[in-house]
């Protein structure tokens, strides 16, 4: 096996805007930039050492008749032609560098950051946004870093055309150092343009991708329901109102194309008029004035560079500033992302609190929202009849929302989230299930991928028909969320995989919502036996799953109501048992028998 290359760290960003985290990037490789930058500006100034020397070889050989003269400048310019193509593969071979180590660096904090701040992101930010910041403006960000290579070699280019100029004619130095201020004065309001219809054209890209991810992800459901021709209609009518905001920003770009030719152009044709007038009044030679030609058009390569530096600018200062905003994101409850260590002193820098200790063991969980005590140790059902009551608990629980949720005797809020993540996991029906062999998806979590601990997660689902159905086992390929298995198939992967991960307390939302009465009666048996004595809370109006929790609370209106055995809500609490007659409609037209039994 060859020996792992440790991978660097990306470093702390700079987020307190869009222009500072780009120089951020830069001063990540300040090596490698300041390299680009020298070559950069040898090979713009080599580009000017060209027509200077044809005009030597025209003014000391071609018009003396010097032949061994014209020789040696003929030689200068084959010489001087592959310097600059050398200089020419350096510098575009060190950009790209510069580019790609910015943008793996931009791609990985953003990996980091997402891992981070886990279930608070589809709360903050739509799916179709994270794609779009995660995808081309990673590229249009490191694009910028071209302006300190072949940008810096721009100006100095421009400042030594304009001395060699000078050393010629006056009066064309002050044209060409005239004429470049006016380029950007007529450029400038289109870029200006371009920056505002470039950012809300980038806002609705992201949405309309979210929108496209939901219909594609719920196709089943909307084909089920007839709804495929509304949501379609729907998704054409914003398609075409991000076509027509895209045809507003390609004529703008258009604009700024044309004027990155045509302005150039047209500053070339005026020098080259201005200096045949001269050659013609005698004011500067035939060779100084193909040395002209030369220099000008060597201008228009830095020229066009700055123009094209300041559309790149304009984008990728749209597509930094969405960068820093998804950075800028933290979890509730948490301080904000440290900044870099070079901010100047009374800048406030967000730090993360000191964090308080943990439980030592096993500890009782206590909402005071909803008056809930979960006992350490325990399995607790928590009958909701709001199913959006419970899913807010299991967030307060696992401690996704900020809260008054108490841990022992600590804030939960005020514990190490490292720490919360490790000792409390809250288990959806539909969390997210990544592609792979389904022995990598069980072991998510890094969980023991052993043989026994896989065979017990998945006796306890009511899994094993899924491994024994799948081609190979569990080295069997499985495709992204798991498309190709039904919907209770992958809800016991689900399972299975939370119980994998042996976590202290186990909260599990719905877990059995999808599958049919025998196997949820299984799971429902087993899964008090596997978790004996630890900590695990249900949350579920399934009476199979009711029966066989150590106590159930009953939550109405967002606060617990009731709590007590199953069998003893179902006596003194009507609601709770208009609740669960409700849910054991279904389970009644699977297997009547059943339904008695669980209500009792």
């Amino acid at each position: 096996m060859p020996p792992r290359i440790p991978h660097p760290e990306p470093g702390i960003p700079d987020t307190r805007g869009p222009l500072r985290y780009i120089w951020w990037l830069a001063r990540c490789q300040t090596g490698r930039v300041l390299r680009g930058s020298l070559v950069g500006t040898a090979w713009m100034i080599g580009l000017a050492v060209r027509p200077y020397l044809v005009a030597r070889a025209i003014d000391d050989g071609l018009r003396t008749g010097d032949g061994r003269a014209l020789a040696l400048w003929v030689a200068a310019i084959v010489v001087a032609g592959v310097g600059l193509a050398y200089l020419g593969i350096m510098r575009h071979r060190t950009m790209t560098f510069v580019r790609e180590d910015a943008s793996a660096r931009s791609a990985e904090l953003l990996l980091r950051h997402l891992s981070r701040i886990g279930a608070v992101l589809p709360r903050r930010l739509a799916a179709g946004e994270v794609a779009t910041v995660g995808g081309s403006d990673i590229g249009y960000t490191s694009q910028v870093l071209t302006l300190t290579g072949p940008g810096v070699g721009a100006v100095v280019a421009y400042v030594v055309v304009a001395v060699l100029l000078w050393s010629v004619a006056p009066p064309l130095a002050l044209f060409v150092l005239l004429g470049v201020p006016v380029i950007a004065v007529v450029v400038g309001p289109l870029l200006r343009r371009l920056e505002r219809a470039e950012a809300g054209y980038r806002q609705q890209q992201g949405e309309l991708t979210s929108r496209a991810g939901d219909i594609v992800a719920g196709l089943r459901v909307l084909a089920g329901v007839g709804g495929r021709g509304l949501f379609a209609r729907r998704y054409a009518a914003r398609s075409q109102g991000l076509l027509a905001e895209g045809y507003r920003v390609g004529a703008v770009n258009s604009w700024i194309d044309a004027s990155t030719v045509a302005i150039p152009g047209l500053f070339l044709a005026a020098v080259v008029w201005l200096a045949a007038r001269m050659a013609v009044t005698g004011d500067i030679t035939v060779g100084q004035m193909v040395a002209v030609y030369g220099y000008v058009a060597t201008l228009v390569v830095p020229v066009w560079f700055l123009l094209e530096g300041s559309y790149e600018l304009i984008r990728g200062r749209v597509a930094a500033r969405r960068i820093a905003d998804l950075l800028n994101l933290v979890p509730d409850g948490v301080g904000g992302p440290p900044r870099a260590p070079a901010d100047p002193p009374g800048v406030p820098v967000a730090r993360q609190p000191a964090d308080a200790p943990a439980p030592a063991g096993p500890a009782d969980l206590h909402d005071s929202m909803t008056g809930l005590t979960v006992r350490a140790g325990r399995l607790l059902a928590v009958a909701a009849d709001d199913p959006a009551d419970a899913v807010a608990l299991a967030d307060r629980l696992g401690r996704y929302v900020v809260s008054d949720v108490t841990w022992g005797d600590v804030p939960l809020t005020a514990v190490g989230l490292a720490e919360v993540r490790a000792r409390i996991l809250v288990a959806d029906h539909d969390s997210y299930l990544f592609a792979g062999t389904l022995r990598d998806i069980l072991a998510g979590a890094g969980a023991d991928t052993g043989a026994g601990p896989i065979e017990a997660a998945l006796r306890t689902s009511s899994a094993e028909d899924v491994v024994d159905a799948l081609p190979d086992g569990l080295a069997t390929e499985i495709d992204t969320r798991a498309r190709t298995l039904s919907g209770g198939q992958r809800q016991r992967i689900r399972l299975a995989r939370a119980l994998l991960a042996e976590p202290e307390v186990l909260i599990l939302v719905d877990p059995t919502s999808a599958v049919d009465a025998h196997t949820e009666a299984r799971i429902a048996e087993r899964l008090h036996a596997a978790r004996a004595g630890r900590t695990t809370v249900i949350l579920a109006t399934s009476p199979l799953l009711l029966g066989h929790a150590d106590t159930v609370a009953h939550l109405r209106a967002g606060r617990i109501v009731a709590t007590g055995s199953h069998a003893d809500l179902l006596d003194s609490d009507a609601g709770y048992r208009r609740l669960v007659a409700r849910d054991s409609d279904a389970l009644d037209r699977d297997d009547p028998a059943d339904a008695q039994g669980a209500l009792r």
